[in-house]
């Protein structure tokens, strides 16, 4: 008998803690398949809208120039998994590897930031307790005067306070575009009609940016009109404070915010949700 299936395999569907919801991913393009499947697991129907697409930045040159120049840093940090896969893919791309950062120290903010550099054979040498990057701040494992820290980041748009406050300890920050996030240009159908069809009882959403660029693409559903009116009745479910904060301010209301900012957090609030509602 397999001893790797999962309990929930086994269970009636109709059982399943998420059983009947229908929940719309709003994650980016050809990241959402994994949450999607952890909630189909748990018995939702779920919907793909990606409501972000990922991209190379509009010039490598800042990068470049900080990969050429990277034994002159004292820290790495990485605070996404986009950010992880673009500063390696420039890195090998101009001849340097893993070895290339051996006087580096590194720090990732998330678990799965974690988890994707080891995937390049690199364990990060600082992991803030809680994953979001006001953490990495406030438990930072060494004293940041005079320390010179590359920070690859979202071209724009991204948030400006882990800037801020480790040059406001002393540190030296270089911040490079390392990729670039924008709105897709189209809905998939399917979502689109279970949009105006209003039988969408649950919309995720895992970044601040998803929010924005949901927003924008829903004016092809409903027009310019107010999306909180459409939306009143359906579950807004964030990630963390900052997604939270977006949904308050673009959508009007906010359901399910995860305990862990993980997707695994967000899947979890949601069952707590479901079955309290």
């Amino acid at each position: 008998m397999p001893t790797n299936i999962s309990p929930l395999a086994t269970t009636p569907q109709s059982t399943l803690p998420l059983a009947s919801k229908t929940i719309l991913v709003t994650r980016a393009a050809g990241q959402s398949s994994q949450f999607a499947q952890m909630l189909i697991d748990c018995g939702a129907n779920v919907i793909e809208m990606p409501a972000l697409e990922i991209c190379q930045p509009s010039s490598w040159h800042s990068l470049d120039n900080a990969i050429a120049n990277i034994t002159s840093f004292d820290w790495l940090i990485l605070t996404s998994t986009n950010g992880v896969e673009y500063f390696f893919e420039r890195l090998f791309a101009t001849g340097g590897d893993a070895r290339s950062l051996k006087n580096v120290k590194i720090a990732v903010v998330g678990e799965k930031t974690a988890q994707c550099l080891q995937t390049r054979g690199l364990r990060a040498d600082y992991i803030p307790p809680n994953f979001v990057a006001d953490s990495l701040i406030e438990n930072f494992p060494e004293e940041l005067t005079n320390k010179k820290i590359l920070f690859p980041r979202v071209e724009s748009g991204g948030r400006e306070v882990l800037v801020k406050e480790l040059g406001a300890k002393g540190a030296e920050v270089i911040e490079v575009s390392a990729y670039q996030s924008c709105c897709p240009k189209s809905i998939p159908p399917s979502a689109e009609v279970a949009l105006q069809s209003g039988t969408v009882d649950i919309i995720t959403f895992a970044s601040s940016k998803t929010v924005q660029y949901f927003c924008e693409l829903a004016k092809q559903v409903f027009g310019d009109n107010s999306i909180d009116n459409y939306l009143e009745g359906v579950c807004i479910a964030s990630i963390g404070p900052q997604t939270s904060k977006s949904c308050r301010e673009l959508i009007g209301h906010v359901d399910v915010e995860a305990v862990e900012y993980t997707l695994s957090g967000l899947k979890q609030a949601l069952i707590e949700w479901s079955i309290n509602s």
